[in-house]
């Protein structure tokens, strides 16, 4: 017993004595460590040049639009990505639109930005067509500011339309931005809603309930635990079994879910009327986040070409990773997505192969990461978006540029099974590990064991960050 204490002792002799180094080398090192830390990666639209940038494994890089990707395959088209920026004009008007479009100047200015042509179509899913869409739920809530109205004329409804377009065109977006996002004249009037205005939605609707879920919305929570979308859901549900209003501007009902749909737009203009203009956009923006998030937005065709090459691979095999880096490069020219949807669609490509037969995890084989879902920077880096709201940022001296979330990039997760489709990202309070226990548990001094293995680590960490700080020159 006396040598084991007497080991105790000396071993944390030599922990203190450590320690004391380590703090040594920090305080010597670290003012010129900090001036050595490299910032995020950055490419500036001042200049078409490719400048190859440091690598930061942990970072966020921002890469502008104007730097256009090296191929790996040079006969191949150029991904419309890196544009050269439009120069801005005066938009021509209808004239016919009884609008204050100043009043909405930012959300203009955001949008023309987000949807950037020819980036638009690239960044459609996760930054264009969100903002764009919340743009039409406020500019619907902004129309009747003056009045209980809730919704747009009809007579007004395609020329407040295509005015906002040009707006935005005018400004830089894409001209097809509409097509892009799949948004239509119709979806300002609240169509088959048969409730359009204030006063009967706060008639049926518990708008108190309504405003307190979704005027503070906890990006980190809502798309799990959420708040904001049962709210809506509710008072949806409530409006659209109100039938008969004597409303002109009711149209026939085609299906149950297109009137569901048309209220939803009607309760958004509710949001967006009782909300500022940031707040609205904020709250809009996240929960478009939390839905793009849940599926995969690839087209991913059926990989019969891998499926044949991988078949009976078990080991590396040279034929079967070529075939899946050619399906892989057909993928990477799509769009940008998000660290979610990558998983999502490492999922779905997994589970075809898996049902043509390929057994071994190729992910692993060939060396496929998440990034390689994503639009690839310098036809090498992959682009994953963060799963939170993004949008593309200004600078008078770099242009427009987007942040790329490295510290997302993990090896592609592969299928347990051919069914597995899809996989939920939000761990409940129950499936979180336990606290390890020492296998001595209930014995004298256990906790003390454990409390002396993080005390070890934490010495152990602190040398060696120290140590890498002291050799950075």
């Amino acid at each position: 017993m006396e040598r084991l204490n007497t080991n105790s002792r000396n071993k944390g002799h030599l922990f203190v004595l450590l320690l004391y180094f380590a703090i040594w080398v920090c305080r010597f090192r670290i003012g010129r460590a900090k001036s050595m830390w490299p910032e995020a990666n950055r490419v500036y639209s001042s200049s078409l040049q490719v400048s190859q940038q440091r690598n930061e494994t942990f970072g966020p890089i921002e890469i502008s639009p104007s730097v256009i990707p090296n191929l790996s395959i040079p006969s191949a088209s150029l991904p419309p990505m890196y544009p050269i920026y439009p120069d801005t004009y005066n938009p021509v008007l209808t004239g016919r639109c009884p609008v204050n479009f100043s009043s909405i100047s930012s959300l203009l200015e955001k949008t023309a930005s987000d949807c950037d042509h020819p980036l638009a179509a690239v960044a459609s899913d996760v930054i264009c067509c969100p903002q764009f869409i919340s743009l039409l739920r406020i500019f619907q809530g902004t129309y009747g500011m003056s009045s209980d109205k809730l919704v747009l004329p009809n007579d007004f409804a395609d020329d407040c339309f295509q005015d906002i377009v040009s707006i935005l065109s005018s400004k830089g977006a894409s001209s097809l931005i509409s097509t892009i996002c799949n948004a239509k004249s119709s979806n300002l009037t609240g169509g088959s809603c048969p409730v359009k205005d204030m006063e009967t939605v706060e008639k049926v609707v518990n708008t108190t309930e309504l405003l307190g879920a979704c005027g503070n919305i906890d990006p980190l929570k809502e798309c799990c635990r959420p708040m904001c979308q049962p709210a809506i859901m509710t008072a949806l549900l409530r409006i659209s079994g109100m039938q008969t209003f004597g409303n002109d501007d009711i149209v026939s009902v085609s299906s149950p879910a297109d009137m569901l749909n048309d209220c939803k737009g009607v309760v958004y203009s509710y949001i967006s009327r009782k909300l500022s203009h940031d707040s609205a956009n904020t709250v809009f923006r996240i929960l478009s986040a939390c839905k793009v998030n849940k599926a995969c937005p690839l087209d991913l065709k059926e990989p019969s070409d891998v499926i044949s090459a991988c078949r009976n691979v078990a080991a590396p095999s040279l034929s079967c990773c070529s075939s899946l880096n050619s399906y892989m490069e057909r993928v990477q020219k799509q769009m940008l997505v998000t660290n979610r949807q990558a998983i999502i669609c490492s999922i779905t490509l997994g589970s075809m192969l898996r049902k043509g037969g390929v057994m071994t995890n190729i992910y692993e084989l060939c060396d496929v990461d998440l990034e390689d879902f994503s639009l690839q920077v310098y036809g090498q880096q992959g682009c994953l978006l963060g799963s939170l709201p993004t949008d593309m940022v200004y600078d008078n001296s770099t242009g427009f540029s987007f942040t790329c979330d490295l510290r997302d990039n993990i090896a592609a997760p592969w299928p347990s099974s051919a069914s597995m489709t899809t996989i939920s990202l939000c761990a409940s309070e129950t499936s979180l590990p336990e606290i390890p226990r020492s296998q001595k548990s209930g014995s004298p001094g256990s906790y003390g064991g454990g409390i002396h293995v993080l005390w070890q680590r934490s010495i152990l960490s602190i040398f060696v960050l120290c140590t890498l700080l002291f050799v950075l020159k």
